[in-house]
């Protein structure tokens, strides 16, 4: 298995499940759908009437909102999965009329699931609170994309940031940010890899959020992975031998959602850190700008690369071993960390 089941996992923006609107995910292979009740609170209900198997997402919600109906044969659940209606004849509710009920938690603007058997560990969802605080003005759109991709793959992209250098190369890093002082940090269930590149030319991303000048400045980037599949990027610039403090950069948030062992939703914002005082019409362009520039690298170029690595896995006639370089290191340890947890938590329950 290649998935930890007793973890979170982002199943969407809190902004995109609106009240009344079954909206369907699915997560490790399991068809969810996810219901706001009137007061707010979310519920995760497995996507399949116990009846005859019809998706529940195409039903309606129904009872003051608290309801979800079958629109397939009019049975109608709670939000914990329990049959409370039948139509039919005498209206006797067999026990088998059940739908599996997941915890779901709404935390920092993110609908988070755990699919695990195990008791949900509440505090294991990762600290991303600086969504909660962020001031919208300096926060880009929550975006999401698909790839149809192993989720594993986009994790090692991302622990691998030397890439930028030449996949991103004009826009996250250039042929100078090359040579990298690495560091990695192992805490737990979590691993961060750190690089910094002084006295470089800047990316620019960077130039357009610093001195739009192009001279040289220091330039720091840093990947916090959570396991399952969530991760955090700290990166900016400053001027060269400054603290880091009087520079600027982004937290960028990166969310995977493993849909199927082939298909990834990849949720991702930024947040401009330290902002320097750009008039009000420059700020809001800058906005635009770093969601766009964002969305281009990891639709156009990232998107592509991992699905051609995908490609090449799938078709090898042998199981493929990469020939490991000094960069490698992140996504070797992160790796080793996550087989470790599945491999605790042993063989998922047979399918019900």
């Amino acid at each position: 298995m290649t998935w930890l089941r007793n973890g979170w996992y982002a199943a969407m923006w809190s902004q995109d499940l609106r009240p009344g609107t079954p909206t369907p995910r699915t997560l490790l292979g399991e068809d969810m759908v996810l219901i706001r009740a009137p007061d707010g609170s979310v519920s995760a209900l497995q996507d399949r009437c116990p009846h005859r198997f019809a998706p529940l997402h195409l039903g309606s919600v129904c009872g003051d909102g608290r309801l979800l109906r079958c629109n397939y044969h009019g049975l109608e659940f709670d939000m914990q999965g329990r049959c409370v209606r039948n139509p039919h004849g005498d209206g006797r509710r067999p026990a088998g009329l059940q739908v599996r009920r997941y915890a779901a938690v709404e935390k920092h603007t993110v609908i988070w699931v755990w699919p695990g058997e195990q008791e949900p560990d509440l505090s294991a969802i990762p600290d991303y609170s600086l969504l909660d605080r962020a001031d919208p003005g300096v926060t880009s759109m929550r975006d999401h994309l698909e790839m149809n991709v192993d989720y594993r793959l986009v994790v090692d992209n991302l622990l691998d940031l030397s890439h930028v250098s030449f996949l991103h190369d004009g826009i996250l890093g250039n042929a100078q940010t090359v040579d990298a002082q690495i560091d990695l940090q192992e805490a737990g269930q979590s691993l961060t890899v750190s690089r910094y590149m002084p006295d470089v030319p800047p990316p620019g991303l960077f130039d357009m959020l610093f001195r739009r000048d192009g001279e040289p400045v220091d330039l720091w980037a840093s990947m916090r992975w959570t396991a399952p599949c969530n991760l955090l990027n700290d990166a900016g610039v400053k001027a060269v031998g400054d603290a880091r403090e009087q520079g600027t950069g982004i937290y960028g948030i990166h969310l995977l959602t493993p849909q199927t062992e082939r298909s990834t939703l990849y949720h991702f914002v930024a947040i401009r850190q330290n902002p320097l005082p750009f008039p009000e019409a420059e700020k809001e362009a800058i906005g635009r700008k770093l969601g766009e520039l964002r969305r281009y690298a990891f639709a156009e170029q990232d998107e592509p690369m991992i699905r051609g690595q995908q490609r090449a896995i799938d078709r090898a006639s042998a199981p493929l071993s990469p020939t490991l370089l000094s960069i490698d290191a992140g996504p070797v340890r992160y790796r080793r960390i996550l087989d470790r947890l599945i491999a605790q938590e042993g063989p998922p329950p047979a399918p019900g």
